[in-house]
């Protein structure tokens, strides 16, 4: 299937390395030119590095995302580098795993209003697409309990809200806005092989309870993720879509 991505241009949010990095090479590998940034600079690099050899343009750029500026000025920046923006999907993650104001605060301001941010930056841009596309990406502690009360699971239960009311807002301009639920996702320079290594028993615990009998891989995870961005899934907004491998238990109406 022909995704329609070649010349599309796509603006990601800490992608320098886990998922986001697949992402950007899925979306390169597909013909899309690709921004990322990330915290740090020697990643940001490779990652560049990897997807110019692919053969696309790409930029990017190591920055604090907390920091209310920067988001916004990278954006434009992107934007300006590869000459528009068709795609904008935002990785910014962070789990403090404790429920405490400080957790609250850092988990708003360094994964919810970076995305936010960055969706109100390319809002121009990707209104001048034919393809205009946010893809938010939330977390399987979002439908169903797990690992107790906490913020992350909260708020991003809170994208999945403003991905879907999104949809309405920007569907005149012809933006669509969808929503993207990974459950445990393995990646070699994720979470998980540090957890797997620092904790076993509760890394075996979590794959034991994923029907599937394995995590879902990075690559598998961006093709969902690639499909759901590209003008292949045109007619699609407003979707949350629940990439898991069964390992959530609830019914999805």
């Amino acid at each position: 299937m022909d995704l329609g991505l070649k010349g599309k241009k796509a603006i990601l949010l800490g992608a320098n390395g886990g998922i986001g990095r697949v992402v950007a090479h899925t979306l390169a590998k597909e013909g899309c030119d690709v921004a990322i940034c990330g915290r740090s600079q020697g990643k940001v690099d490779n990652v560049v590095a990897e997807l110019s050899k692919i053969g696309v343009k790409s930029y990017g750029e190591a920055l604090d995302v907390s920091d209310a500026e920067t988001v916004p000025a990278f954006v434009e920046k992107a934007a300006g580098e590869l000459g528009g923006c068709d795609i904008f999907i935002s990785f910014t993650s962070v789990n403090p795993g404790e429920d405490t104001d400080a957790a609250w605060e850092t988990v708003l301001g360094t994964d919810i209003l970076p995305m936010r941010r960055g969706i109100a930056a390319a809002r121009p841009f990707l209104a001048k697409s034919e393809d205009g596309s946010v893809v938010c990406i939330s977390s399987t502690g979002a439908v169903e309990e797990f690992m107790g009360v906490q913020p992350y699971n909260a708020l991003k239960a809170a994208v999945i809200n403003y991905a879907a009311a999104l949809s309405q807002a920007l569907a005149a301009e012809g933006i669509r806005a969808n929503c993207i639920t990974p459950g445990p996702v393995w990646t070699e320079d994720g979470p998980w092989p540090q957890i797997k290594e620092g904790a076993p028993e509760f890394f075996d615990q979590i794959v034991g309870a994923i029907p599937a009998g394995r995590m879902t891989t990075g690559e598998e995870l961006a093709n969902a993720i690639v499909f759901t961005a590209s003008p292949a899934c045109k007619a699609m907004t407003g979707a949350n879509i629940v990439v898991d491998g069964a390992f959530t238990k609830r019914v999805q109406f």
